[in-house]
């Protein structure tokens, strides 16, 4: 089993440094633009499925990836984002903040121990639905030969990862996902091996990223 695990194109709030999570916002301009770039590269990959977050935002990233191929794409909820709750919507940069809480940047600096708003999700909740959907699906039979799409979103990526990376300790890996980044895992008996990391198909000109360090 070949898993191509990406992440959604570019969103207006991607731009803006607002926090997305569950609420259900659209590819901007250049996010469909990102899409098209990213299925041009991956145009010969033989995928026979693609497994989408219901979010919009992933699910058109995923139709314009997967293209004209004859393929389904079935919907998911475990690998939508995590819920931020009441905070969505609200600016998360130094230059727009306006969460009501003063520990926000534990979020990148520490996750695990995150404290969400009061109807909001913790990364560990997140981690345990994406550890359930990875699971179940690496041990359904008839996908071992197959090479599948998985369109997520930035956190609900490093959380699917969490079932991958030998090194669980650093959520981020260094930094969010990009737009697009896409995850290539190879699963051979039940075991997983990242053959490739955030790989991106366009120029450092197109990146909208405001949380990054050095790997």
């Amino acid at each position: 089993m070949i898993l191509y695990i990406i992440r959604h194109g570019e969103t207006q709030w991607n731009v803006e440094g607002r926090l997305q999570g569950q609420s259900d916002t659209q590819l901007d301009e250049k996010g469909i633009r990102l899409a098209k770039v990213t299925a041009e590269a991956l145009k010969e990959v033989p995928f026979a499925l693609g497994i989408t977050s219901p979010l919009s935002r992933a699910k058109v990233t995923a139709q314009i990836i997967l293209g004209d191929r004859n393929v389904p794409l079935y919907e998911d909820e475990r690998i939508q984002e995590l819920s931020f709750g009441s905070w969505e919507g609200l600016g998360c940069r130094k230059e727009n903040y306006q969460i009501p809480s003063e520990h926000f940047d534990y979020f990148y600096t520490d996750p695990l121990n995150f404290q969400p708003a009061e109807d909001g999700e913790t990364i560990q909740q997140l981690c345990e639905r994406t550890k359930e959907f990875y699971q179940e699906l690496i041990h359904q039979e008839e996908y071992q030969d197959k090479t599948i799409l998985i369109a997520s979103h930035g956190c609900a990526t490093r959380a699917l990862l969490r079932n991958v990376y030998t090194d669980t300790s650093d959520f981020w890996h260094g930094s969010v996902p990009l737009n697009c980044a896409v995850n290539i895992v190879e699963v051979r008996d039940g075991k997983s091996r990242l053959l490739e990391e955030d790989k991106v198909y366009y120029g450092k000109e197109d990146c909208v990223n405001f949380y990054g360090a050095d790997k």
